[in-house]
């Protein structure tokens, strides 16, 4: 049984939602899996992990600033453990290119070069926006020429089988390339 923390950072929920599914899925393998909320927690990655799947969310084309801070202070033990990134945005769902040039961006700012990567769609929480964020989101969606304009709904873009796969394939590398025994 492996020992996994899934530290993440989110905006509106949607990371959190998705970092909760992966430690189902985790779980459900038989191993430990604990979520952090990097935005309430210290930034020091806690001992007796044997691997890190981070979480963050994009919101005006970068990360959060604190998430990056999480991992450059972490580099090294990021760098010696089996570790892996999810980016979740609404790019990943509607302009793929985007969504990897923010996880390159991303990678330069750190200095990290996760073991694996994956990037989720996010949602449209249109109802639980203000008045101004849900204009504003309803321009730029339409902008970009998606349907996705009734703001009396929420869309969610998340492709939950895709990650399942991703949790399950990080398993598959973990068994392959531990770490180093405590």
């Amino acid at each position: 049984m492996a020992k996994i923390l899934i530290p993440y950072g989110t905006s509106e929920g949607q990371t959190a939602r998705i970092a909760d599914y992966i430690s189902d899925v985790l779980q459900a393998h038989g191993h430990q899996a604990d979520t952090l909320d990097l935005k309430h927690a210290d930034h020091d990655l806690p001992d007796g992990y044997d691997a890190v799947m981070v979480g963050a969310s994009v919101h005006a084309g970068k990360h959060e600033g604190y998430v990056a801070d999480f991992v450059r202070r972490n580099l090294p033990a990021l760098q010696n453990l089996p570790a892996a990134l999810f980016s979740v945005s609404l790019s990943a769902h509607g302009d793929p290119e985007d969504a990897e040039k923010y996880v390159a961006e991303f990678e330069d700012g750190t200095g990290w070069r996760p073991d694996k990567v994956a990037m989720f769609g996010g949602a449209l929480l249109y109802t639980q926006y203000g008045f101004l964020k849900r204009i504003l989101m309803k321009r730029i969606v339409s902008s970009q020429g998606s349907p996705d304009t009734d703001t009396g709904r929420d869309y969610i873009y998340t492709e939950w089988d895709g990650v399942r796969r991703f949790a399950e394939e990080f398993l598959v590398y973990m068994e392959r390339n531990p770490g180093p025994v405590s």
